[in-house]
This record gives structure tokens, sequence and C-alpha cells, in this order.
């Protein structure tokens, strides 16, 4: 028995180590691509991660086929544990997963067991600017007047972006934003249009155009604030909410809980992937968001491309992670944006 026991491990060492040995086109001549996508099938989430891997693969030598397997549950964290723990780490398996979960560990959050710095990061397709706006009719112009006046803002959940951000602002900016929750997503918007509420908080202006350009187009909507850590190029006349605070505390902690809207869709595989794999997928990436058929797909379903590679995502995580534990703390106590 214990010889058989050796012999397997043995066969097991041989095979990792021949699998080790292939040059990265013959990897992926022999194996399929697997896209763990962190939302259901059939959302604008799941529509982008298919059209990229469609077009994706077209850059990695050997062609692999992509095999989309959607893995939604506990706000992302499902897909996110097991790309960690037990995903394949040869390069055959990477994922869509939700920006959000990524400062989890670092607030304490007990159930996100991974450390996003060891992740294989491949680059992120866009960034998110989220906006704090209010419809046409009301007769708040400006993030002044939000602070003398109190504001109704429609959300989804009390851990919901549109609920955190201005719940941030308040503290900070003394605004006097109030959170009407309990909408589900497409209500959020109708009790926009109803006059239900006042405005929304939380909303990325990329979503924004995606899904109800003819808010923009029409200029039902007025833009106070930009949620993001640098001006959005369509905003140039809305303020960034970061460059209104003067404190570098409250900069900081400011900064450390609107940063995953900096790596808005990004992708990434597990830890410990061979270099030469890595780098191949870090490749196939820089490849595909100048690919003029991936770009047209991406217009056709209304992504905008705004880059960032797998190193920019990386240096982002590492500045986060060495924020001060006080500021942490603070920062905690909203969470993750999701």
């Amino acid at each position: 028995m214990r010889l058989r026991r050796t012999c397997a491990a043995l066969m097991l060492w041989l095979a990792a180590g021949a699998a080790q040995a292939q040059s990265v086109e013959e990897f992926y001549r022999k194996n399929q691509l697997s896209v763990y996508v962190g939302s259901g099938a059939g959302g604008g989430f799941d529509e982008i991660a298919r059209v990229f891997a469609q077009h994706f693969v077209k850059h990695i030598p050997g062609n692999p086929t992509p095999i989309v397997k959607n893995m939604p549950g506990a706000g992302g964290l499902l897909n996110v544990n097991y790309m960690y723990a037990q995903a394949p780490r040869d390069g055959s398996a990477i994922a869509a997963p939700f920006n959000t979960v990524f400062m989890l560990p670092l607030f304490g959050d007990q159930a996100a067991k991974f450390d996003p710095r060891e992740f294989t990061w491949i680059g992120s397709l866009d960034k998110q600017t989220a906006t704090c706006m209010v419809w046409h009719t009301s007769k708040v112009m400006s993030i002044e007047d939000a602070k003398r006046q109190e504001i109704q803002v429609s959300a989804t959940g009390i851990n919901a972006t549109p609920a955190i951000f201005p719940t941030l602002l308040n503290t900070l900016l003394k605004t006097r934003f109030k959170v009407i929750s309990g909408y589900s997503t497409t209500e959020m918007r109708l009790a926009l249009e109803r006059g239900e509420v006042e405005g929304i908080c939380g909303l990325a202006w990329q979503t924004l155009k995606a899904v109800v350009p003819q808010w923009i187009e029409g200029r039902q909507i007025r833009p106070l604030l930009q949620m993001g850590l640098v001006p959005h190029a369509e905003l140039k006349h809305v303020p960034l909410a970061v460059d209104l605070l003067k404190d570098p505390a409250e900069r900081q902690l400011f900064e450390l809980v609107v940063l995953p809207q900096e790596f808005g869709r990004p992708f990434m595989a597990p830890p410990g992937v061979p270099k030469d794999r890595a780098e191949a997928l870090q490749k196939a990436f820089a490849a595909t968001i100048k690919d003029p058929a991936f770009l047209a797909d991406a217009a056709r379903i209304r992504l905008s491309i705004d880059a960032l590679s797998g190193a920019q995502i990386l240096a982002l995580l590492e500045k986060a992670y060495q924020a001060p534990k006080d500021i942490v703390a603070k920062a905690a106590k909203f969470g993750a944006a999701q």
C-alpha cells in the first residue's frame, strides 16, 4: 500500500513537472481557459466577461477555447475565495470578479479568505467613476446646496454603494443626504424618474451611459460630485470629492473606501501561476484592449475602455494595504462599497 502511494505521488510529481516543461503555446493548445464570472448569467457584468473572453483567447499563444462559468454568491466572495484556494494554478483558470471584495480582508471581514496581493493580476478594462447627482427638476445646483438642505437619495441595501457614498459624504463634507434604501437596482432609478427621491449618490458614470443614456443625452440629471480618485474626462466641470478634503487623514479614509472604482472591471488568475503563462495572459490582455474587433464589440455593449495593467492594480492594492491601522479601522466602518 505504501509503495502504491509513493508511486502515485511520483506520477503526480512527474505529470506536474511535464506540464511545467511545456511551452505556453503547447499548454494552451491542449487546455481550455475557464473564465469564472462573479455574477449570474445574463446580466451586464456577465456579458462583458463573455465578450472579452472571446477576443482575449485569440491573443493567447495556442488560442485556447474559453469556457465561461458563472459563480455568483456572497456578494462576489464565493468566486474570489474559490480562485484563491481551489482553482487550478496552472494558468487554465481566470476570473472576472467584483471589484468590491478586494478591500474586505483589510477591513477584517472573516469571510474573505484571501490576500488580494497574491493573485496573478491580468488587467482591468475600465474604471468606475461614481457620481452624486440629482434630477433636473431639483433646486439643488451644487454640492454646497447639499450641505444646506436635506436631499433624499435612493439605494438598494445599506451596504451598497448608493448608501455608503452619501453616508461617507455626510461624515466628511457635512452634506445632508438621506438614504432611502430597499429598492431593486431598476426601482432605484425609477424612483428618481417618478420623483420619489431627488437624487442618487453612487452610480458610476459608465453605468449611467450604458443603462440610461437618455438621462445624459437629454440632460435629465445634474451631477454634483465625482467620487473617483482622478477626474473623468466627460465630467470636467464636476468637482472631485477628494479635492474638497483638506485633512490628510480624511483624504486617506476617502481613498480607501472608494479605491475599488479605480480597477472597476478586473481580471485575475490564482496565485502561483507559472511566470511564462502569467506574462502571456498579461500580454494578451494588453493586445485585446487595442484589438479593433474587441473595441467594436465593446462599443456595441456600451463598455468604455479605460484600462489598467495588472501591475497597476497590484500597486493600488499594495498602497491600500499599507495604510495606517487607525485609518483602516475608520474605513472599515463604511465597508467596501458594492
